[in-house]
């Protein structure tokens, strides 16, 4: 994961654990997953800190859809088999491409470019 996207991913996910707000909680959550996956790691662990929150909230249809997802992520994502913008989601299709926000795709595309970058052409 570039230093770019991955400052990103760590950011969405500690304020997640930072708010009070369940639903500020589960947007940064989904945020972060949409941000990890093309990455098998980060990808997962988005998916391990949906689980923890869905059992917190005591949400069985969601902490079961995690359970799913938490066991794919990463070969998902090794397979570049992960539906590009889906959040994450139980009552969201685990296949399901979505629209990525702009302020994401902007930090993936500048991801992207970092990668392609050669190490000594960084400056």
């Amino acid at each position: 994961m570039p230093p770019s996207v991955r400052a990103a991913f760590e950011a969405e996910l500690d304020r997640a654990h930072t708010t009070t707000d369940v639903d500020a909680m589960w947007h940064a959550l989904e945020r972060a997953h949409i941000l990890s996956q093309a990455w098998a790691w980060p990808h997962t662990r988005a998916h391990w800190h949906m689980l923890r929150l869905a059992v917190r909230c005591r949400d069985r249809t969601e902490a079961l859809g995690q359970m799913v997802r938490l066991l794919l992520a990463g070969l998902g994502s090794m397979l570049d088999r992960a539906p590009l913008g889906n959040t994450g989601r139980t009552a969201v299709g685990i296949t399901t491409r979505m629209p990525t926000p702009e302020d994401l795709a902007r930090i993936l595309a500048a991801g992207r470019e970092e990668a392609s970058l050669s190490p000594s052409r960084r400056q």
